[in-house]
């Protein structure tokens, strides 16, 4: 059985994350560069930080400094374009501007994806799913990782 290639969506900057996506065709893959696949990501309920040691391939345009993987795991995402299983491309940063999708971590814990909000009693983690509730934490509780610069999505993901 033959697996076809991956389809790649380049993450377009000053735009909402739901329109922010330009599927990149053939032609516009270029070079394909290994980075890391640390783990998984839970797109709902946050899961335990674990690591992994496999790697995908994606392309260089995807690639900054400090670029890494995570395997979505759930639906609180949908509404910005990341489904379950796929693989999202990290930038590494410690900070995130209010209303970014952003991977954070909580109480050293567990990690989880959702758009950050900084409020007056603390920070709100707010789901892309309109059927999930947010998580409320106080600002020291959470780190932020990194911020979502693209998907790898699997052609048997494609919606």
């Amino acid at each position: 059985m033959l697996q076809s290639a991956p389809h790649y969506l380049h993450r377009l900057p000053n735009l909402p994350m739901a329109e922010a996506w330009q599927a990149l065709d053939d032609s516009e893959l270029g070079e394909l560069v290994e980075v890391p696949l640390l783990g998984k990501v839970a797109a709902g309920m946050p899961i335990e930080a674990c690591t992994d040691t496999a790697s995908v391939y994606v392309p260089t345009s995807m690639v900054r400094r400090n670029t890494y993987a995570l395997r979505v795991c759930g639906d609180s995402m949908i509404d910005c374009n990341i489904f379950d299983g796929d693989v999202i491309i990290i930038e590494r940063q410690e900070s995130a501007e209010n209303g970014e999708t952003a991977v954070v971590m909580i109480n050293d814990q567990e990690v989880t994806l959702k758009k950050l909000y900084i409020e007056k009693a603390g920070v709100r983690l707010q789901p892309a799913n309109e059927s999930m509730a947010p998580i409320f934490l106080k600002n020291d509780d959470i780190k932020v990782l990194g911020m979502v610069m693209g998907v790898m999505r699997q052609p048997t993901q494609l919606m």
